[in-house]
């Protein structure tokens, strides 16, 4: 069983940034995909980012070029660098594991959710 605590979530100003974090306890999380996903009110949860066991990453084309994910083995965390923020990021983000390598942007491929973290851009 594997759990996933995010952190980092917070209110920023358009153009800025911030830093998410994916802590994971239990599992063999080198062996995971890694994947963001992001949810507002009312709306499906869609997908961020991800990233495989040899970091490979696949990103959504609405933050492309502005937010990277990358992960760090030793430390079993996850992270989702976001720059250049837009009010229209604003939403709960979740961090998701899953035991494919494949770079899933499909909610259905991850077996294992995080709580999430409220990220708020002002405009």
């Amino acid at each position: 069983q594997v759990q996933l605590v995010e952190s980092g979530g917070g209110l920023v100003q358009a153009g800025g940034s911030l830093r998410l974090s994916c802590a994971a306890s239990g599992g063999i999380f080198s062996t995971y995909t890694m994947g963001w996903f992001r949810q507002a009110p009312g709306k499906e949860r869609e997908f961020v980012a991800a990233i495989n066991w040899v970091e490979n990453t696949h990103y959504a084309d609405s933050v492309k070029g502005r937010f990277t994910i990358s992960r760090d083995n030793a430390k079993k965390t996850a992270y989702l660098q976001m720059n250049s923020l837009k009010p229209e990021d604003t939403d709960v983000y979740y961090c998701a594991a899953g035991r494919s390598g494949l770079l899933s942007a499909t909610m259905t491929s991850y077996a294992y959710w995080g709580q999430g973290t409220q990220v708020t851009v002002s405009s």
